[in-house]
C-alpha cells in the first residue's frame, strides 16, 4: 500500500494490538489530541443537552469515519488528510469533528430540539461525500452483493435479538431506539466480518475475534464457523444495552454519551466492513 500507508507508523505488530493499527506523524498525532482536548473541555463547560435523539444523530458520523478509513485503506484520501485516516486517529478525528459541530449548533440555534437535526444533517452531508469517493474507487459486483445480502441478514438477526432482550429485560424499553442501533450495529458487524472471513477470505483484526473465529464449531450456511462470532456479538451487545439502560435513567448525560461509544464500536466496523467489500471483494 501506497500513499496513505507510507505517511503512517503502523504498530500492528505488537502483541494484543489489532492489525492495522497505526499512528501519523507527530504533527498530525498532536493537532488530532490537542483539538479532541479543546472539544472535551467545551463540551464540559458549555454542558450541551444530550438525549437519545442526540445518539442517533450520531451515526452518519459513525459511518463517516468508517468510509474515511476505507478511502485511507485503498488510498483514496489527499496526501494532505490520508495520516489523519488510519486507525483508530480517524475515529477521534471524527468524534472531534462531531463534537465540534454539535457545539457549533447548540450554540447557534434557540431551539435545542434541532440540533440533532443538524448534527445529523452536518453529519449525513459528510458521509455521502465520502462515499461518491468510494464509489470513485470502483465498486465490484461480487463484493457489493455479499455487503448486500450482510444487511439484509443483519436487519431480523437484530429484530429477533432486541424482542428476545426486551422480553427478558422490560427496562431496556427506555432506550428503545438507542438500544436498537446498538444492537443492530453490533449484529451488523458480526454478520459482516463472518461473511468476509467465510465467503471473501478477508481476515479478522481483533486478536479476541480471531480466537472466537478459530474454535472449529460446526459451519451453518453463509456465515460457516462464524456463526458463533454473531451470536456472541449480540449477547454482548444486547448485555450491555441491559447493563447501561438504568445509568441512563439516573445520569442521562454519561449514560448515553456510554452507548453511543458502544454504537459506534459495532456500526463503525460493520459499514468499514460493508464499503471495504464493495471496492476490494
Amino acid at each position: 500500500m501506497t500513499g496513505g500507508a507510507a505517511a503512517v507508523t503502523s504498530l500492528g505488530s505488537l502483541p494484543l494490538v489489532p492489525a492495522g493499527t497505526t499512528l501519523p506523524p507527530l504533527a498530525y498525532l498532536l493537532g488530532v489530541v490537542f483539538a479532541a482536548a479543546a472539544v472535551t473541555v467545551s463540551f464540559r463547560r458549555r454542558s450541551p443537552a444530550i438525549t437519545g435523539m442526540h445518539v442517533l444523530a450520531l451515526a452518519p458520523w459513525m459511518a463517516l469515519g468508517a468510509a474515511a478509513h476505507v478511502l485511507f485503506v485503498v488510498d483514496g484520501l489527499p496526501a494532505l488528510l490520508a495520516p489523519l485516516g488510519g486507525s483508530p486517529t480517524v475515529y477521534l478525528t471524527t468524534a472531534t469533528l462531531a463534537g465540534g459541530v454539535w457545539l457549533t449548533a447548540s450554540a447557534a440555534i434557540a431551539d435545542p430540539k434541532r440540533v440533532p437535526q443538524a448534527l445529523a444533517a452536518v453529519g449525513t452531508l459528510g458521509v455521502v461525500a465520502a462515499l461518491v469517493a468510494v464509489g470513485a474507487q470502483g465498486v465490484p459486483g461480487a463484493g457489493a452483493r455479499w455487503a448486500g445480502l450482510s444487511v439484509a441478514i443483519a436487519v431480523p438477526f437484530a429484530l429477533i435479538a432486541w424482542s428476545v432482550l426486551a422480553a427478558v429485560r422490560p427496562a431496556v424499553a427506555s432506550i428503545r431506539r438507542v438500544g436498537q442501533l446498538v444492537v443492530f450495529g453490533h449484529a451488523l458487524d458480526g454478520i459482516s466480518t463472518a461473511v468476509g472471513v467465510t465467503q471473501l477470505g478477508f481476515g479478522e483484526r481483533s486478536p479476541l475475534s480471531r480466537i472466537i473465529l478459530e474454535l472449529g464449531v460446526p459451519s451453518m450456511p453463509v456465515l460457516g464457523e462464524a456463526w458463533l462470532f454473531v451470536l456472541v456479538k449480540l449477547a454482548v451487545s444486547g448485555g450491555v444495552v441491559s447493563l447501561f439502560a438504568p445509568t441512563v435513567r439516573e445520569a442521562p448525560r454519561e449514560g448515553f454519551l456510554l452507548v453511543a461509544f458502544v454504537a459506534a464500536v459495532g456500526l463503525g466496523p460493520a459499514v468499514h466492513n460493508l464499503l471495504l467489500f464493495s471496492v476490494s471483494a
